[in-house]
């Protein structure tokens, strides 16, 4: 009968329930010093970002925030895209061929995909889709805006 080699690293038992236990400690103490919010005694040695520094105003590289804040990204630029799409759809070409429609139109057709039309709008802008006057586009008030495509 052939005996069995004897490992040297725990498997079970309370000894590697105590290795796994010390791990998981060690990984907390690490997540601990890198959280901004803290309050755990060893977070005062993390280093401290200032603007203009790589990773600032950045979620930690492969966190939750990270993974949720892609996520979040994709489906917004897939409503802006979607918007471009309605006024196509919907618009009438201006004098340089470029899409264009009345806000008031483009409210009534829009709010029944999305309620975040006027939020949709802005973020269309500073991606630099479209173009209307003003900061804000209120209903009513704004209706006889042009919104061009770029």
């Amino acid at each position: 009968m052939a005996e069995k080699p004897v490992s040297k690293e725990p498997r079970g038992g309370v000894a590697g329930l105590s290795a796994l236990w010390q791990q998981r400690t060690e990984e907390h103490a690490h997540q601990q010093t890198i959280n901004p919010f803290s309050d755990w005694e060893g977070a005062s040695t993390r280093a401290k970002l200032h603007r203009g520094d790589q990773g600032y105003g950045r979620p930690v590289e492969g966190s939750k925030t990270e993974a949720r804040g892609k996520a979040a990204h994709t489906h917004i630029s897939g409503e802006v895209l979607q918007v471009v799409d309605v006024i196509n759809a919907i618009g009438w070409r201006d004098r340089d061929g470029r899409m264009c429609v009345n806000f008031g139109l483009l409210f009534e057709v829009y709010t029944k995909i999305s309620n975040k039309v006027v939020g949709v709008l802005v973020r269309a802008r500073k991606y630099g889709l479209l173009e209307f006057e003003g900061e804000m586009l209120w209903q009513g008030r704004d209706n006889h805006v042009l919104i061009t495509v770029l």
